[in-house]
């Protein structure tokens, strides 16, 4: 009822973990690193101040559609309940800032998205009780990457920031040779 809401705006700091929680539930993770930017007087020109990190959680098909659309590295805006988890390991005592992300979005003041409405064709997914909180640890991947992560991949298959290529006559509907046609414009 009393739930903390805030909106933060930073970059994708970790790859984006996905998997189906042992219920069938879709979850995906990152970290997010938002920095504070400062004017500096005496230099005369803005520099970087601290830097908070959060761990952000999407459940169900947000899940699904961040993992298919978020790479590391990437401007962002989260939408989401904060919780502040206090864990002890090992002796000593660790705060972490968690948000539970109800809407994640590609920054639009720091470059361009294109946008594709997914269908519902499996509703069963966004049904069901909440999982558990704090997750278990010990299902899914590793958290935020190990070693040797790929690089990261685009919903085509072709790296990040790579040209792709459309074979002629193949060219998608809104997609005028590989790239997102523009609306409005004629």
């Amino acid at each position: 009822m009393n739930e903390t809401y805030v909106t933060v705006t930073g970059n994708v700091a970790t790859k984006v973990d996905h998997w189906t929680s042992p219920s069938g539930v879709p979850v995906a993770r990152f970290r997010l690193a938002s920095t504070v930017r400062r004017f500096d007087k005496h230099r005369d020109c803005w520099t970087d101040a601290s830097t908070s990190f959060y761990t952000v959680w999407a459940w169900r098909g947000l899940a699904t559609n961040v993992a298919s659309s978020v790479a590391r590295g990437e401007p962002v805006v989260v939408r989401g309940q904060l919780r502040i988890v206090e864990d002890e390991r090992e002796g000593r005592r660790y705060l972490t800032a968690d948000l539970m992300a109800s809407t994640v979005g590609h920054d639009l003041a720091r470059g361009t998205s294109a946008f594709v409405r997914v269908s519902r064709a499996n509703p069963e997914l966004t049904r069901g009780p909440a999982p558990a909180w704090p997750p278990v640890d010990t299902v899914g991947p590793p958290p935020f990457g190990a070693p040797g992560d790929e690089p990261a991949v685009s919903p085509r298959g072709a790296l990040a920031g790579a040209p792709v290529e459309v074979p002629q006559g193949e060219a998608e509907e809104g997609v005028e040779g590989g790239v997102p046609a523009q609306r409005g414009a004629s």
